[in-house]
């Protein structure tokens, strides 16, 4: 049986470029998540369980393993429905339900700090010592590293590790950008990767929405 993968770009640019790519997938061998996940390669594979309602039932593969939950994957599969037309309002993930708005070019999803990954983080002096960082100096665990570019108004640098989901570096990190901004307590513009925007803002009862602008790649069949 073939397998059709979507591939989608979270959190591009203002022009549309950069962002971490995303496999979506609707129909699939059972059983065969996590050998999909590895053969795609992509930092994080959504499959589409079921959409029912405005609510549309998820899981989220590594490389290596499922996550309960994960950022861009959320942003990436609520956008890519709203342009099948079947928006969402709610993802439901292993973690728990997703909340989903639509804001123009913007799709923003919610989330909890403790329904992320446990981040080692890196808090560094200048995007000078984020930039020159070695992936490969990482050999175990979740890395954060990050600086502030500009305190005053919330725009951080950040780059993240996480060998031990297979990924040697995330482009853009949705759960950690929920984490940090739990953790710095105030609202930013995350500078992630290449060149990936993340925006965030905290929301009453410790949770956190994120959003970014999401672009179509051109799907593959394994």
């Amino acid at each position: 049986m073939s397998t059709h993968v979507d591939v989608v770009r979270v959190f591009t640019d203002e022009h549309g470029r950069y962002g971490n790519e995303l496999g979506i997938v609707r129909s699939w061998p059972a059983g065969e998540e996590q050998s999909i996940g590895a053969e795609l390669g992509f930092s994080e594979t959504v499959f589409i369980e079921s959409v029912v309602g405005g609510r549309a039932t998820i899981r989220i593969f590594t490389p290596a393993s499922e996550l309960r939950f994960a950022g861009h994957p959320s942003v990436g599969t609520a956008w890519w429905l709203a342009q099948q037309g079947e928006p969402v309002d709610t993802l439901v993930e292993l973690a728990g339900e997703v909340a989903v708005r639509y804001d123009g070019d913007l799709t923003w999803i919610s989330g909890r700090a403790e329904w992320a990954s446990q981040f080692e983080w890196f808090p560094l002096e200048t995007p000078s010592d984020v930039d020159a960082l070695d992936p490969d100096s990482f050999t175990d665990g979740h890395n954060y590293a990050y600086s502030w570019i500009d305190e005053a108004t919330g725009a951080l640098r950040s780059r993240m590790f996480a060998p031990v989901l297979g990924i040697r570096e995330d482009e853009a990190t949705g759960a950690a950008a929920v984490a940090i901004t739990s953790k710095l307590d105030r609202d930013l513009t995350i500078h992630q990767g290449l060149g990936s925007r993340i925006l965030t803002r905290r929301l009453p009862d410790s949770i956190v929405e994120i959003a970014g602008s999401t672009a179509e790649e051109q799907s593959l069949t394994l």
